[in-house]
């Protein structure tokens, strides 16, 4: 059966009724995306911020031409705290290409900042616009007459929300929970509609510094779930002295990752590898995953050398 036919009747099933499905996109380097899933992280780090990331999914599929149908993810997020407010604000951007289906999304979020005996707390709320489109003249319908898979290109815009909370214990821990798409916004698209799902993300992790103070240790955990399925990400990272780590993920019934990165004074690079452990893989329809995860960090908190400067006009 052909590649486009099989994507056919994908999207036939997706547009039967209104749509619901596991639609947010994820990363491998989700310990470096917490902006991304939880607005209340929003500049809990005393920095102005930049993380991008861009993520090429299952490598490797394509239809009987030659076309590529492997999914694509580009993510930019800057946030930073902000005083005068008593919180951090954000913005984010993102692309995610599904074949005939494009995500283009844009996101502004507010937290504002507690300071408590045991952390820093942050208590955040997003509104977010995606613009979906589908063209539905590169499907291949089992059925050329099926009224659901032809036509040209739809699009449509959304508008949703997304609050979250997130707490961070110095350098040593941290844990949020956060809710987006809160408001499960739906429209017509095609014959039938789209409705967005709401989605839960739980995350924690710690800090734990080994016997030799160069090497810190640092598991954590991230649980994504739409309230009908239920997916987490198992994460071990170890960095030597503050510069080089890697690590690994592990997506069951999904894929194993693969992560190595290095910190240039305030600036982190990380790649990561997905091998691809559902079948997908196993029937050769993908080389796995490949993520390039970039961020810059301004410190607020370092100590800068104060100049005075006189101007003779003014003694």
């Amino acid at each position: 059966m052909q590649i486009k036919s099989i994507l056919a009747g994908i999207f036939f099933l997706a547009f039967t009724g209104m749509a619901y499905s596991q639609q947010e996109a994820q990363f491998s380097h989700n310990m470096f995306n917490n902006m991304g899933i939880n607005p209340g992280y929003a500049g809990l780090r005393n920095a102005i911020c930049a993380t991008g990331l861009a993520r090429q999914q299952w490598v490797g599929f394509r239809d009987e031409e030659g076309n590529r149908l492997n999914p694509e993810t580009y993510s930019f997020i800057v946030d930073a705290p902000i005083r005068l407010i008593r919180g951090g604000l954000a913005i984010g951007f993102m692309q995610d290409q599904l074949g005939p289906e494009t995500n283009v999304g844009v996101k502004i979020g507010y937290a504002y900042h507690l300071n408590l005996s045991a952390g820093l707390l942050g208590i955040g709320a997003q509104i977010g616009f995606l613009d979906k489109r589908i063209d539905f003249a590169s499907l291949n319908p089992l059925d050329p007459g099926d009224p659901v898979l032809t036509g040209g290109e739809e699009s449509i815009i959304f508008m949703d929300f997304a609050l979250g909370g997130f707490f961070m214990l110095d350098d040593i821990a941290w844990a949020g929970l956060s809710v987006t798409q809160l408001r499960e916004a739906s429209g017509g698209l095609g014959e039938s509609g789209f409705g967005l799902k709401r989605h839960m993300y739980a995350t924690a992790g710690y800090n734990y510094i080994l016997s030799n103070p160069s090497y810190v240790l640092s598991p954590s955990l991230l649980l994504k779930t739409d309230l009908s399925s239920i997916q987490f990400d198992l994460n071990t990272m170890i960095t030597y002295n503050k510069r080089f780590w890697g690590g690994v993920t592990y997506r069951p019934q999904d894929a194993v990752a693969v992560m190595l990165g290095v910190r240039l004074d305030q600036i982190r690079i990380g790649y990561s590898y997905d091998i691809t452990t559902s079948p997908l893989g196993s029937m050769g329809r993908s080389y796995g995953t490949h993520e390039i995860m970039i961020q810059y960090c301004f410190d607020l908190s370092l100590d800068r050398i104060q100049e005075i400067q006189r101007n003779i006009r003014f003694l």
